[in-house]
């Protein structure tokens, strides 16, 4: 798992999560230690069912400038890929890998092909300077330094502290307020805080399925969220739709999620970003979960994922992935809850 880089306030310490939360919200409130249902001591806690807590993850977007000479200018699909890897003892791995890119509809494709169907581009058409290539990079992978806890909510955790999260919606979002008030958010920073952080924990982080069941029910309650049916990801996996709004004026974010609602993990959110109305294609794109789960299998460089891993509007995919129900290197794959079925591709 990532850490952030900048200095963030103790709040969670062992065994008196709450008590600190307490000292830090008027005295208007009720008291965290006063509030049963905020204790961390959730009847939920699970041991760990493999060596690492293990998100695979595809972002898509369209790059922001178009690419070919003369009359024939396109744009280009980007893919990243990353991976992480989480031990119960708070250490973590990063693997990063770029898939390659493509054109990104049919007529791109077109245009493309009239520019001489190039591989490679180290300008856009307007000269701006890039390093782009249809061929996948060779990837990386490694730990990521830091003190051995997992970042939620601006907070640093232990594994013992993010299985003792309120198990019920009331006391996970009441929780969460708490945290985002004490960094100093205003009322719609909070509950846009909130909703963020309620979407991370239906796969980021090894959290029980009651949890995770929670953040899911605790999501459809939140402001700007509205639950539209069912719908399918890009892979083919059928969950519960959710369309979200966050932010006012300035940045908004809108997003689609799909959420596998039998194991509570998320399967894809796709998301668009404006700033005062104005597109920001940096941020406007897709993440597909390819795998969340438990696994005995250890960090490595991100494999390439296979046709339709998460296929884009033009029907394009990577090439390869693993078939489902099989871990890498000899490793256990599992999914979510116990027992619960795994995430991979099918």
């Amino acid at each position: 798992m990532k850490l952030g880089t900048v200095r963030i306030r103790p709040l969670i310490a062992t065994g008196a999560v709450l008590a600190a939360l307490a000292a830090a919200v008027p005295s208007a409130q009720p008291g965290p230690g006063r509030t049963p249902e905020l204790r961390l001591a959730s009847a939920a806690w699970a041991p760990p069912e493999g060596a690492y807590w293990h998100t695979r993850v595809l972002w898509t977007t369209t790059h922001p400038r178009r690419f070919g000479g003369g009359p024939h200018k396109y744009r280009l699909t980007v893919r990243e890929l990353s991976e992480d890897w989480s031990a119960p003892d708070g250490r973590s791995w990063t693997g990063w890998r770029e898939p390659g890119v493509y054109p990104a509809g049919a007529a791109d494709r077109q245009a493309w092909r009239r520019d001489g169907s190039p591989k490679k581009w180290t300008r856009t058409a307007d000269g701006q300077v890039v390093s782009l290539s249809t061929r996948p990079d060779k990837g990386h992978v490694g730990p990521v330094p830091g003190d051995d806890t997992f970042l939620l909510s601006e907070q640093r955790l232990t594994y013992d502290e993010i299985q003792r999260l309120p198990a019920d919606p009331g006391g996970l979002t009441s929780w969460l307020a708490r945290v985002a008030r004490v960094e100093g958010g205003e009322k719609t920073d909070v509950d846009d805080f909130v909703t963020g952080t309620l979407t991370e924990l239906l796969f980021r982080f090894p959290a029980p399925k009651e949890v995770r069941a929670a953040a899911y029910r605790a999501l459809r309650t939140m402001p700007g969220v509205r639950v539209k049916g069912t719908a399918k990801d890009g892979a083919g996996r059928t969950g519960t739709l959710l369309s979200i709004r966050r932010g006012t004026g300035g940045t908004v974010v809108r997003g689609d999620l799909i959420v596998d609602t039998a194991t509570m993990l998320l399967l894809a959110e796709e998301l668009e970003t404006t700033d005062d109305g104005k597109p920001l294609p940096e941020q406007t794109g897709t993440r597909t979960v390819l795998q969340a789960g438990w696994t005995d299998a250890g960090p490595a460089v991100p494999a390439l994922p296979w046709r339709g891993a998460a296929r884009d509007r033009s029907g394009e995919a990577g090439r390869r992935e693993r078939p489902p129900g099989r871990a890498s290197r000899g490793g256990r794959a599992r999914a979510g809850g116990a027992g619960g079925p795994g995430l991979s591709i099918t």
